[in-house]
């Protein structure tokens, strides 16, 4: 593959991470530009790839314009705040430097058009830098689906379930977005991780598409509740009064008649899951238990009893292991904290670059980040009005009915 001059914007948790963790460690990445609204995460960064051995970045700026205008800057990675998501992408895509966007919900589906309509006209590479979509246990569910392990799919569900009510009440002091988020806003605010791999099992925007959503909201009482038991934070934001409901519900209708369910879990005790469930004509996948449950397995006379099925996934691992974890597991790559979540950091940016080295469609492409993002937006919509049905716009004009024809490559995952 040949180097390619990146630059990055956002450099909080998760973008300085990128730069220092993993870009810093792939060869074909020359990181030459860096930009936050903070100039100590600048320096931090820039220091960071300084004691790695590689070179310090050129381009060290608080302007995203100035970062994507720079000469010495090829290719423009996206991860700030959500609010300014969209701001760095169509600026990069209207000066035709490839775009690979962090993710994140959208504020308005006119935003999500807005984008879509930009990389159509400019022809500019984009890619939502989806991770999940990289999962070992989402691609496995995918390629069993695919050879119709579980039939006829009729219904998935999924959710982010991360209980971060400690990143969120102390982000005023860590300049964390999500403190503002949860303040101003009530939403299903991070669809993605699991609308993702949902959307590629079940052919959103390959001849299927989501046409209808609704979403229900809880109080918000868990942030409340911990801040108060939390004498540091009930001195600052006792009186802090947060809109984002502890749980939202969202259901999804499909062009097919299958449904989607998705739950937004962040601000109660809970464990981290994905929660991703498939289910079929003629069996499940389920996360939560870690199950594979298939029809075709019941013994003539069994009651329909699954419960000694659960956590039975390592029966199947290495029969339908999709082929991207074959490839990864062969290679011997381990997760060390260096390849992310698992390795699906490390997957999607060499997905995203891979593409771009060979001009091939991007495995995650505008139309797919504009329906998943638009989620946010629909769901306040949904929420604001008691909780009433909204129609889901089509960012494909018509062309979800017509089935890609995408190329035999190392990273599909259609």
């Amino acid at each position: 593959m040949k180097t390619f001059h990146v630059g990055v914007i956002g450099l909080g948790n998760r973008g300085g991470w990128w730069v220092t963790e993993l870009l810093a460690d792939l060869d074909y990445i020359h990181v030459t530009g860096l930009c936050d609204v903070y100039r100590d995460r600048i320096d931090a960064a820039a220091k960071k790839l300084e004691k790695k051995g590689r070179p310090v970045p050129p381009v060290q700026t608080e302007d995203f314009r100035a970062l994507i205008d720079a000469p010495e800057v090829d290719v423009v990675l996206v991860f700030s705040a959500w609010a300014n998501h969209f701001a760095s992408a169509l600026y990069a895509l209207r000066k035709g430097k490839p775009v690979g966007l962090e993710v994140g919900g959208a504020y308005s589906t006119e935003e999500c058009f807005t984008l879509v309509r930009t990389q159509e006209e400019t022809g500019t590479p984009f890619m939502l830098l989806e991770n999940c979509c990289f999962g070992e246990y989402e691609l496995m569910a995918l390629n069993m689906a695919r050879n119709g392990l579980f039939g006829e799919i009729v219904h998935c569900d999924g959710g982010y379930l991360h209980d971060l009510r400690d990143e969120i009440s102390r982000g005023n002091e860590t300049r964390h977005y999500r403190f503002y988020e949860y303040l101003t806003r009530n939403a299903e605010n991070y669809p993605t991780h699991e609308i993702g791999p949902i959307a590629k099992l079940m052919n959103i925007g390959n001849g299927n598409r989501f046409v209808s959503l609704v979403s229900v909201a809880s109080r918000a009482a868990g942030l409340h509740t911990y801040i108060e038991e939390h004498g540091d934070l009930q001195k600052k934001y006792a009186d802090v009064a947060f809109r984002q409901g502890d749980i939202v519900n969202t259901l999804i209708t499909c062009a097919d008649g299958a449904t989607v369910a998705i739950t937004l879990d962040t601000t109660l005790p809970r464990y981290y899951s994905r929660g991703l469930c498939v289910r079929g004509t003629k069996g499940m996948y389920e996360e939560a238990t870690q199950s594979v449950l298939l029809d075709s397995e019941r013994y003539e006379g069994a009651e329909w009893d699954w419960s000694p099925q659960f956590c039975n996934r390592k029966k199947y691992e290495d029969e339908w292991r999709h082929p991207i974890w074959k490839r990864y597991r062969g290679e011997g790559v381990k997760d060390d904290g260096h390849s992310g979540h698992g390795g699906m950091d490390f997957l999607v940016i060499d997905a995203f670059f891979e593409a771009l080295d060979k001009g091939l469609p991007m495995p995650i492409d505008v139309c797919d980040a504009a329906t998943w993002m638009a989620i946010t937006a629909l769901s306040a919509q949904s929420i604001a009005n008691g909780s009433q049905p909204v129609e889901f716009p089509d960012f494909t004009n018509g062309r979800w009915k017509e089935h890609r024809l995408e190329p035999e490559w190392k990273y599909r995952i259609g």
